[in-house]
């Protein structure tokens, strides 16, 4: 079993500056998301300062209790199942989570090899170019050479032999760093969502993971639990991200789950206090330039975190309401955070099938083309403005608009983190987080290390905005 975890935390917040004034550095945390690939235990490191994280089995950290569901009423059949298809199902499961937390012994060397291991099979050098195969079984044999004589001394040993592939972003995770990464979650309930497919072609949307003592494990949400509605709202077709989004609030409100144990029942209305309250990243305002004649929505978007796409949207329609007819998007000090919510904001602007990213690696699984699913939101002509703080998602979200002709940049040319990291966790509950591939703009261009070049340093006249946009379609039809 494969859990999605994705972190994300809140940046303080900071009212921008009048428009079109450069705004001053916003605090930034850490925040984080998105892709998973076979061997991924804990899963996909993205941004400059992000990470989403996937278990291959429960662990005492995010795990919940494995008693068997209980209630004062016998379980209720769902109208497709019968009593032989469900024979002892709650205690089939409960074989199968005890089997999946018993602990396994486990070499010093043994652990040593299974990190050179993940390495060996995933890694990208993405930096250096200097890995190679035969220079890797080459380490491996001298390591293995002597004996390793305690378990600390197995942490140090691949801790420099990790160290020694030149890349910054790939690195070791000690059991309590591996334990505290792992009990992240986005819904600000404590849960972990991912779809799950039904065997017929759809999709069940699983709770895979819970923090223990969490509001949703306080309240009686199970791990294995269906989630069904959201108060009220039928969450059939619905993505884990969009649902965690629905579940986001302010702290101490309420929201209602339904949910449903098993194959076969029973359906549980649920009341969750939640407990984070995730602060949106947007702010805005209607500037009116050209003496009045023009109006413009000036967005400022300070993270992705699970309120972005939505809050946005909320943003640019009433921006629209109040007569805007340009739009701009300040990307400046924004490192990144979710990659799937700079994906889904991208998405807003593009017309259905344009590519939004490419992710390339050494395994097919990381060989991927993100494309728009819907047409635009607006139409309207776009600036982007960057700086050398605009990082991961947000190049992620400047790159696609530009390369798909929908907005001009403006400033600085950006960070350049273009890499993609996955954590997988060892036997001993420690773990590794590995460089396993990149990102490229619809254009193909390599965004780790170079950035993107923006078209202006200066704001220019919106004339010149359309007449670039124009230009750049024409070139893209023809």
């Amino acid at each position: 079993m494969r859990l999605l975890l994705p972190f994300s935390s809140p940046l303080s917040a900071t009212s921008p500056p009048s428009f079109p004034e450069h705004p001053p550095p916003s605090k930034i945390e850490y925040s984080g998301l998105a892709k998973i690939f076979k061997k991924t235990v804990i899963g996909t490191l993205t941004g400059a300062l992000s990470l989403t994280l996937v278990l291959s089995s429960p662990i005492p950290s995010v795990a919940a209790s494995i008693d068997p569901y209980l209630s004062m009423t016998p379980p209720s059949l769902s109208p497709d199942s019968s009593p032989e298809d469900c024979p002892n199902e709650e205690e089939a499961d409960t074989e199968v989570l005890e089997d999946d937390v018993r602990p396994q012994l486990v070499t010093n060397e043994g652990i040593v090899e299974e990190a050179w291991e993940i390495v060996n099979d995933s890694f990208l050098d993405a930096r250096s170019n200097r890995w190679t195969p035969e220079t890797w079984q080459k380490q491996k044999e001298e390591i293995l050479s002597s004996p390793i004589k305690s378990r600390s001394k197995a942490h140090e040993v691949i801790k420099k032999m990790l160290g020694s592939l030149g890349d910054q972003y790939t690195r070791f995770l000690s059991p309590d760093e591996f334990s505290r990464m792992s009990k992240y979650d986005i819904t600000g309930i404590g849960i972990n969502l991912r779809e799950v497919s039904d065997g017929g072609g759809n999709a069940k949307l699983k709770v895979l993971g819970i923090v223990l003592d969490g509001p949703a494990d306080i309240a009686g949400v199970k791990q294995g639990d269906e989630i069904l509605a959201v108060n009220g709202v039928d969450v059939s077709g619905k993505s884990s991200f969009e649902v965690s989004s629905l579940l986001q609030g302010p702290s101490k409100t309420f929201v209602v789950l339904k949910v449903k144990h098993g194959k076969c029942g029973p359906l549980r209305t649920i009341k969750v206090q939640r407990q984070v309250n995730a602060q949106t990243p947007v702010s805005y305002r209607l500037e009116k330039v050209d003496n009045g004649k023009i109006s413009v929505g000036y967005i400022r978007l300070k993270e992705f975190n699970a309120l972005a796409r939505k809050d946005l949207v909320i943003a640019m329609k009433r921006l629209q309401d109040k007569g805007a007819s340009y739009f701009v998007m300040d990307l400046r000090d924004n490192l990144g955070g979710l990659v799937q919510a700079g994906i889904e904001t991208a998405k807003l602007f593009l017309d259905e099938g344009d590519t939004v990213i490419y992710t390339a690696g050494r395994d097919t699984e990381t060989q991927k083309t993100v494309v728009a699913d819907r047409q635009p939101l607006i139409n309207a002509p776009l600036i982007v403005m960057v700086n050398n703080r605009t990082a991961s998602a947000s190049e992620i979200v400047a790159s696609a608009l530009h390369d798909n002709c929908k907005a001009i940049l403006v400033g600085e040319r950006t960070y350049g983190k273009g890499l993609i990291q996955s954590v997988f966790e060892l036997r001993d509950g420690s773990g590794v987080v590995v460089t396993i591939g990149k990102y490229v703009t619809p254009n193909h261009i390599d965004i780790n290390g170079g950035g993107i070049e923006p078209d202006f340093r200066n704001l220019p006249a919106w004339d010149e905005v359309k007449e670039r946009l124009s230009k750049c379609n024409t070139l893209q039809q023809s």
